[in-house]
């Protein structure tokens, strides 16, 4: 990695009106003691014009502008402000990753760092201005001296581009903080991404209404539209690969650990996607019976049970969220598959349960029923069925609930209000997993010793539709048999 020849600003964009006009630093420890005034006139000319001019919107640009217009509709007369955040420092000078927030790539489909999507209100509505970072400026020398230039980090879109592309007009967030603090009238935020927006704002918002804005932004998710259904599927469909990668080199996995089968499938995910929609889970033997295991540093046995909860999120950030428990020798023991199908028959009673006008908790209780009759027969807690049930407690190996709502998030729509969400009703369009798990601690007394350590989850992804469901990803085989003889082809 090469060493910048000053270090990056440490103020954040918004923080400064002057910025723009201050010299850039040099590095403390950098090798060049300066520029000289040859050096920097030359650096100014010289270079082709790299303008875009035949750009077309994104492919999600119709559907950004409905979801402005319905948040419009509800907070008439207000100025809405959402930001995009600002880059993480991870050490030093470098950065983690950068991520836009899920409420502003919603509304937008922008997902660059120190974004700002400003909605003024006008008239019965809005009017939508996209604050952005314009390219880097060349006559003072950023392009090439600052961390976060061009020649660093490469080419930022221009403002007209970025215009073109979202299909909201784009001004130069550096002057948006002073805009801000001179703001009247009502104004909301969503707080949590930018420091610099929110300290602007810091007398004109309160906590109750902001949060007023975020559910709203929440709830308006749990339905999703076509484009959010086909990129899902997409996500869906480069897991499933990313599944079938691991499966291929389970043998080398055996020979290092748990981290071969993570960075497989990390593989498959930056090459067709932007990246995991969360930490793999990568979980074999004992491990499994931790519900996010995401060390990833433990053995790969033969005969122990892979329980791989991983999936890719797409170039838009919609992410899969897909678990399979996998023989590592491609057989399942009688134990392991007695366990493994009473988790697919509660799975199979779950996704039955997910139809328009159902309830959220059918899902759950369908499955948790199934599960605390199995628990009950092998005699491992004392019944009546509905006394389990009534009193929890098949929640001992059961542990977590059934399933999610599914998205730009992997636990999407998570501010929504309870009344909407785990106490609403289904509706067509919405996604959410189906995922129940039995799992037996290596210390649980309580049941047979060949039972501890064995841990068993299954996760699919579901779509409600007008007339049932539809499982994205079906293409993974679930059933035991199958998923042998699936085991068994990849391998060759």
């Amino acid at each position: 990695m090469a060493e910048e020849l000053t270090p990056e600003n440490p103020e954040n964009p918004e923080n400064s009106e002057n910025e723009t006009e201050e010299p850039i630093k040099q590095r403390k420890n950098g090798l060049y003691p300066g520029v000289s005034d040859e050096l920097a006139e030359n650096m100014q000319s010289g270079w082709a014009d790299t303008e875009l001019r035949d750009l077309e919107p994104i492919a999600q640009a119709a559907e950004t502008a409905a979801r402005r217009a319905a948040l419009s509709a509800r907070f008439p007369g207000e100025r809405l402000v959402i930001p995009a955040g600002n880059l993480k420092t991870r050490s030093n000078d470098t950065e983690y990753a950068f991520r836009a927030s899920v409420e502003y790539a919603y509304l937008t489909g922008n997902q660059t760092e120190d974004g700002v999507l400003v909605m003024e209100p006008e008239g019965g509505g809005h009017t939508a201005t996209l604050y952005l970072l314009p390219r880097s400026d060349r006559e003072n020398g950023e392009f090439w001296l600052d961390g976060q230039g061009e020649l660093w980090v490469g080419r930022r879109h221009s403002l007209t581009e970025a215009e073109k592309l979202y299909g909201i007009p784009a001004s130069d967030v550096r002057e948006l903080a002073g805009s801000l603090r001179e703001a009247t009238g009502p104004v909301r935020v969503v707080r949590g991404h930018d420091a610099g927006v929110e300290a602007a704002l810091t007398d004109k918002v309160t906590a109750e209404r902001d949060e007023e804005l975020r559910v709203f932004l929440s709830e308006a998710r749990l339905v999703k539209d076509e484009f959010e259904i086909g990129e899902l599927q997409k996500a869906v469909d480069s897991t499933v690969r990313g599944f079938e990668d691991v499966v291929k080199v389970l043998d080398k996995a055996e020979v290092t650990s748990e981290r071969y089968i993570e960075g497989t499938f990390f593989l498959r995910a930056r090459v067709e996607g932007n990246d995991v929609g969360y930490g793999t889970i990568a979980a074999a033997g004992p491990h499994a019976c931790t519900l996010h295991w995401v060390r990833n540093d433990g053995p790969v046995r033969s005969g122990d049970l892979l329980l791989l909860d991983a999936g890719v999120e797409t170039h838009t950030y919609y992410t899969a969220d897909v678990t399979r428990t996998l023989p590592i020798n491609g057989r399942y023991s009688e134990l392991q598959k007695k366990i493994y199908d009473a988790v697919y028959d509660a799975q199979e009673a779950g996704i039955a349960a997910v139809k328009p006008g159902a309830k959220y908790r059918d899902f759950h209780d369908a499955s948790q029923r199934v599960l605390a009759e199995r628990l009950v027969e092998w005699g491992l807690v004392d019944g009546p069925v509905e006394r389990v049930l009534e009193l929890g407690l098949q929640r001992r190996w059961t542990l977590h609930g059934t399933g999610h709502m599914l998205g730009m998030d992997v636990h999407d729509c998570a501010a929504a209000r309870v009344e909407s969400y785990v106490d609403g009703t289904l509706e067509p369009g919405m996604v959410l997993t189906v995922e129940p798990g039995l799992y037996f601690q290596t210390d649980d007394l309580t049941v047979p010793e060949e039972y501890r350590g064995i841990g068993v989850r299954i996760e699919d992804d579901i779509l409600v539709t007008a007339d049932g469901n539809r499982n994205l990803s079906a293409a993974l085989p679930r059933r035991s048999d199958e998923v042998e003889e699936w085991m068994a082809a990849l391998k060759g």
